[in-house]
């Protein structure tokens, strides 16, 4: 049968098992070297505020989440893009 991707669609190299973690969206359970983590800044002001506490001068806290996808759920919600074959699967290999 043929391989569609030499590492298995994994980032481990050769570490053996990695711990399975949860998906933000479905609630899968991923290994953690397969999922796919996106990273946003979330203010903590409502936006309606924002406005005013910016022009009197005052600093807005944010604070960082990150959300880990399985790899079905990136792509539903267009957080990865599917790649072509040719981009995929180098001739290297």
């Amino acid at each position: 049968m043929s391989k569609k991707r030499k590492s298995g669609g994994r980032s481990g190299g050769k570490r053996g098992n990695t711990v399975n973690e949860q998906c933000t969206k479905c609630g899968r359970r991923v290994p953690a070297d397969k999922i796919k983590k996106v990273t946003k800044w979330v203010s903590l002001v409502d936006p309606r505020m924002r406005k005013e506490l910016r022009d009197s001068g005052a600093i807005l806290p944010r604070r960082r989440v990150t959300e880990q996808y399985c790899v079905s759920c990136a792509v539903h919600t267009g957080k990865v893009k599917i790649r072509s074959k040719d981009d995929r699967k180098p001739d290297s290999w």
